[in-house]
């Protein structure tokens, strides 16, 4: 073998260690993490899944472990490739304008297939490449863990663990990207932003207050009542008793309906009514979500801090506000959106 084809095979080898190691590196860094995780945490795991999430949750030694190898091939390389090359080309007798010339080529091939465009493939094939790599890099890791103990040591910045973690502001940023994308549909990404507007809202926001919410009066007939009854469709009402603030129970419009349709008008509200869930008007409404799915009864009665009744909410106004109908009663003074 000529020393000009050995030149060009330690090159190669040189430029080759160094495209792979940039490439991993930058796969590494630009791999989505839930997606990670999301693949690790399968019944049957894709294959290289847990060995890459475990990287990733130290990623600072291992990228210790990838920038060591990659300046190997960099540094210690272009020395050992410079000085074979100086010996080649003195003993040719084209050591003064060669040398520069394959100096400056070399810097060029480095920059161009050791750095850009590696890291550009591994950014773009970032999960692949992860997955396909991070067996190797696992044993490589294992192979230099005294050097990157020591590390560790020296620069106990690198020893930090990558948590997975998000907040409402991420997550409706990446919805938002989604629907821009064509990734999920327009609507689906305004349902997860209004799903996190439901903490910000109480039941208070939400109820009917007590001057419009539906009562009857507990102790009078229903044939009594029954002009009111017919003029308000609510589909539940509040059984008031005697006393101010005395909730007796709530009364379904449909059972009060049928009882007047029987003939049954001499009963009074107590004798139809459900037993009431009441709830503060500060709750928030996730928590009033939830109150509804464990027990699904059709109203809530809201009451103030000292338990007085001041109105009624129902699962259709949560429901509105994730559909996007509910909208912010305007305050005192306050003009309408345009």
């Amino acid at each position: 073998m000529s020393d000009y084809v050995l030149l060009a095979v330690i090159v190669a080898l040189m430029l080759a260690g160094s495209f792979v190691c940039s490439g991993i590196e930058a796969a590494l860094l630009t791999v989505n993490p839930v997606k990670v995780h999301e693949l690790a945490s399968r019944e049957r795991p894709v294959r290289g899944a847990r060995r890459l999430e475990q990287l990733r949750q130290k990623l600072g030694r291992t990228l210790a472990v990838l920038v060591i190898a990659n300046n190997i091939f960099n540094i210690f390389g272009s020395l050992m490739v410079g000085g074979f090359a100086a010996e080649v080309f003195n003993k040719r007798g084209i050591e003064g304008p060669a040398l520069p010339l394959f100096s400056v080529g070399l810097t060029v091939l480095v920059i161009l297939l050791g750095e850009i465009l590696p890291k550009a493939i591994g950014s773009k094939l970032a999960l692949p490449v992860s997955l396909a790599t991070a067996p190797a890099v696992g044993l490589f890791q294992k192979l230099l863990l005294p050097l990157v103990l020591l590390l560790e040591q020296l620069m106990p910045a690198i020893t930090a663990e990558n948590e997975i973690s998000t907040d409402e502001e991420e997550i409706r940023l990446l919805a938002r990207l989604g629907s821009q994308k064509g990734q999920i549909e327009a609507d689906e990404a305004a349902m997860i932003a209004k799903v996190f507007q439901l903490n910000d809202l109480t039941a208070r926001d939400l109820m009917v207050p007590r001057v419009s919410a539906p009562t009857i009066d507990g102790n009078e007939s229903l044939e009594s009542q029954r002009a009111i009854l017919l003029r308000n469709h609510a589909p539940w009402w509040v059984v008031l008793g005697e006393e101010v603030d005395e909730v007796l129970g709530v009364a379904s419009r449909e059972r009060l309906l049928t009882a007047l349709l029987q003939g049954e008008g001499h009963t009074d509200g107590v004798a139809l009514c459900e037993p009431v869930e009441f709830v503060p008007e500060m709750i928030h409404a996730d928590r009033l979500l939830t109150s509804f799915r464990r027990h699904g009864s059709g109203v809530r009665v809201v009451v103030d801090e000292f338990g007085g009744f001041v109105g009624v909410v129902g699962p259709e106004a949560v429901l509105a506000v994730l559909a996007g109908w509910w909208r912010k009663p305007l305050g005192a003074g306050e003009a309408p959106a345009p």
